[in-house]
């Protein structure tokens, strides 16, 4: 709808045409005046809408509000029902949760494999072994039970402080005749460092990992009575980023062989940077560009998700480039994974594209409230494309499996949405400049890129891994609010890149973390060997080497 022209009017000229309106001596003046008013009336109330959809989309970024078909579902019904209505449903939903539900969802209780990194104690029979005859009849022998349902695992969890110390009070003693003064040595597990490697690698696990700002730390290391400062904290994390810089850079050069990259960014703070930029506008230098961005790239290689971070004033299609000079001529162009910004795609290499099919959804899942009947339907058609790639996750498909079973089973869904979208434009069902024909005109400028899932085989549905990556550096962002300089920055998108590595390889980061340390020489010089998903057997062997008397 175009906006409608300006008509100047005051509070005492709108009562009286009310009062001739109420009369009926409408003049030939108001006849004219009235269409155009009419048409202010409606533009503002659409108006009006859009904007509300605008603050409901800064409410999503605060979590308030999350696109789970479940939740849609709910706030729909809620929108329909009277406050009544509402008020007995969920008194008889309380009554009857309680009749029927004998354990709840959300009772925090882990199961024993969740605990794969908890220290293993075998707990021996006091007086029994397997072989002995039973105690009990006095005639068959015992033999172990291993049930992998009930294992008979007892799991006891304990707490410390991130950092704890112990102080070595060291014996002297001295000659009364000569002097000399002779002092205790210290136990082997005292180490030769005050901070040790496991210090390290808590201190960057705490700030990169959880982000724990140096500070905040350091106030609970002071309450519990080992102090360790902000300046301590940073040199210790500046030490593991050195060790695990090597792994970095192989990072870099492995995932540039990725069969899939999924690529995006957020907003970063570089005080340094901005004070430079700062001190350039004010002598009058015009800036090319003044963002600075963390991107996030995940590389999908051979089943192995490699994590990679960025930080600086190149965007995440710029640093997308970085990765790929890296890449070998024989390995085609790979699939790229992004949302539909052009920041995203690099300017120097090839990509096949595919765009995220949550970000088409998620237009929908914002105006639904607005649109209930229309969006509801693309949100079920999506559904069912979903639910088939979880089968197909489930059942471990091949690429080529999988691509097969989306064109027979995903397909009929994706081509009747795309019926439904263009009809909802061609035959004017929508205004394409309201919410909905722009949600609409979203999908289908990108259709090629948001089904490439039914023409190539591994191309992904959507970007949510990175997504759920960059999250990790905006709770940062939020806890510790920026970097000071470059340095720091690059120190962060080593370690940030390495925890988040371990977490997808399920790899303990406090134990990787401590043996490249350890071994920092053999990772300088040999990296590939010391990579998160492949180092255990690397250590293996140098642990095997070092306990071998011969």
């Amino acid at each position: 709808m175009k906006i409608p022209k300006r008509v100047e009017f005051s509070v005492e000229q709108m009562e009286q045409l009310r009062s001739r309106i109420i009369s009926n001596t409408l003049t030939e003046d108001d006849r004219q005046l009235l269409p155009g008013l009419l048409d202010s009336i409606v533009w503002l109330g659409r108006e009006l809408e859009e904007k509300k959809l605008s603050i409901k989309r800064l409410r999503r970024v605060f979590g308030i509000i999350t696109e789970s078909t479940k939740n849609l579902l709910k706030k729909l019904k809620t929108n329909k029902d009277d406050e009544s209505e509402k008020k007995d449903t969920d008194k008889q939903k309380d009554s009857s949760d309680k009749d029927n539900d004998t354990k709840k969802k959300g009772h925090g209780r882990n199961g024993v494999d969740a605990y794969w990194g908890a220290k293993k104690v075998r707990v021996e029979h006091p007086t029994l072994k397997a072989g002995d005859i039973c105690p009990a009849c006095s005639k068959s022998k015992l033999y172990e039970v291993k049930d992998k349902n009930h294992p008979g695992i007892v799991i006891r969890v304990t707490g410390n402080a991130p950092l704890t110390a112990t102080a070595y009070e060291v014996q002297k003693l001295k000659c009364s005749g000569c002097q000399e003064i002779f002092k205790a040595d210290l136990p082997e597990e005292a180490g030769d460092k005050k901070y040790d490697h496991k210090a390290g690698a808590i201190v960057s696990l705490m700030k990169y990992g959880a982000g724990m700002p140096f500070h905040r730390l350091a106030g609970i290391q002071q309450n519990t009575g080992v102090p360790v400062p902000k300046a301590v904290q940073w040199e210790v994390g500046k030490g593991v980023g050195d060790c695990g810089e090597p792994i970095y850079n192989k990072m870099i050069e492995m995932a540039a062989q990725g069969e899939i990259l999924h690529n995006d960014d957020t907003k970063a703070k570089i005080l340094s940077v901005m004070q430079e930029n700062r001190k350039k506008e004010e002598s009058g230098e015009k800036l090319k560009r003044k963002g600075i961005f963390t991107s996030g790239i995940i590389s999908i290689v051979d089943k192995i998700k490699i994590a990679l971070f960025f930080t600086g004033m190149k965007t995440a299609g710029e640093n997308l480039d970085v990765v790929l000079e890296h890449r070998q001529s024989d390995k085609g162009i790979p699939l790229q994974m992004c949302d539909a910004l052009s920041q995203n795609l690099p300017k120097n290499f090839k990509s096949l594209v595919c765009n995220c099919l949550t970000h088409g959804r998620r237009k929908f899942a914002e105006i639904i409230e607005n649109w209930p009947e229309e969006c509801w339907y693309v949100i079920e058609m999506l559904k069912e494309v979903y639910a088939n790639d979880e089968i197909a996750r489930q059942k471990e498909m091949t690429p080529r499996e999988r691509l097969e079973f989306h064109q027979k089973e995903s397909s009929k869904y994706m081509s009747e949405l795309k019926e439904w979208l263009d009809d909802q434009i061609d035959n004017k069902k929508v205004e394409p400049n309201s919410s909905l024909g722009l949600a609409i005109n979203y999908m289908r400028k990108r259709w090629p890129e948001l089904t490439r899932f039914l023409e190539v085989p591994g191309a992904p549905l959507d970007n949510n891994i990175v997504e759920r990556a960059l999250k990790l550096i905006i709770m940062f962002r939020k806890n510790s609010y920026f970097y000071k300089t470059e340095n720091g920055a690059k120190n962060g998108d080593i370690l940030t890149s390495i925890l988040h590595t371990c977490n997808l390889c399920k790899t303990n980061p406090v134990e990787y973390l401590e043996v490249i340390q350890e071994y920092s020489q053999e990772v300088a010089k040999y990296p590939e060997k010391w990579l998160p998903w492949n180092y255990t057997d690397t250590w293996k062997v140098l642990l095997q080497t070092s306990r071998d008397p011969s």
